[in-house]
């Protein structure tokens, strides 16, 4: 056994990252690739597909409606992942309509409606968050048992 195996979480044990990134457009790539990093690493990879893309979409958003930098928050309590995106733009998206087949924009939430588990969002009060603006969040049920404990083959996959 070495020593990472000893500082190993159990799988069933919560954690939570964080990444903060600039409003940029190279953010949502950024985010992508650290979510991806974080599930091989605690042996979620059957998330990996839906969260990017979901991730990706709610990461687009903030760069592209916000005037300031955004965060990506991933948190575990098995057996939901639940992945916010928080940016300075305060108005907060509604679940969506009946789709027009060639509808401008909107395609994000029903993307967001349809593969989630569940989302949702909230407006931040600037006076108690400071900045203000919103969090989207949505979550991801493990389907499975998931492993047993994830070791470094896990980490170096």
């Amino acid at each position: 056994m070495s020593a990472l195996d000893a500082i190993l979480i159990p799988f069933t044990d919560p954690w939570e990252y964080e990444l903060h990134f600039p409003r940029d457009a190279r953010g949502p790539a950024v985010a992508r690739t650290t979510l991806k990093a974080v599930l091989r690493a605690h042996g979620l990879g059957e998330f990996t597909d839906r969260a990017q893309l979901l991730t990706s979409e709610l990461a687009t958003n903030a760069v592209r409606y916000s005037l300031g930098p955004a965060t990506v928050r991933l948190r575990w309590t098995m057996p939901v992942l639940r992945v916010s995106v928080t940016d300075t733009c305060p108005l907060v998206p509604v679940p969506p309509a009946p789709s027009v087949p060639d509808a401008e924009r909107g395609r994000g939430l029903l993307i967001l409606d349809l593969l989630a588990d569940d989302w949702g969002g909230l407006r931040l009060d600037g006076s108690v968050f400071g900045a203000g603006g919103k969090s989207v969040w949505f979550e991801l049920v493990l389907g499975g048992a998931g492993p047993v404990s994830p070791g470094p083959a896990t980490l170096a996959a």
